[in-house]
């Protein structure tokens, strides 16, 4: 390698940094949590504990284990249908909306965890 491009590798390698950032999908992986924030964390709280709403409401807290021991599939229901005084979901959000949201609430709820 010569020094001409020993001094090149830097900028070549910021700008694929800076448009790989730029593209849609790097710009997309925030949204669930976005989401998240704009939807449910209202009543089920930044950290899935609940906030003084939702637990008037009778949110779950999701580090419990009835919560925990939910499938992919059961909170893909619950967030798509409703539940008890949740709101179904299922024609405000795309199902790729819904499947970002349901991987949120489970690392919601490991990130408390010992």
């Amino acid at each position: 390698m010569t020094r001409s491009s020993v001094r090149k590798m830097p900028v070549i390698f910021l700008a694929t940094s800076a448009f790989l950032l730029c593209t849609p999908h790097a710009r997309a992986q925030g949204q669930p949590e976005a989401t998240y924030k704009m939807k449910c964390a209202a009543c089920h709280a930044a950290d899935g504990t609940g906030s003084e709403v939702g637990k008037k409401l009778g949110t779950h807290d999701f580090h419990s284990s009835q919560v925990q021991g939910e499938s992919d599939a059961d909170v893909t229901q619950i967030i798509a249908k409703g539940k008890n005084k949740m709101p179904a979901y299922e024609k405000s959000l795309k199902p790729d909306e819904i499947k970002g949201l349901v991987v949120t609430v489970f690392v919601v709820s490991y990130a408390a965890l010992p």
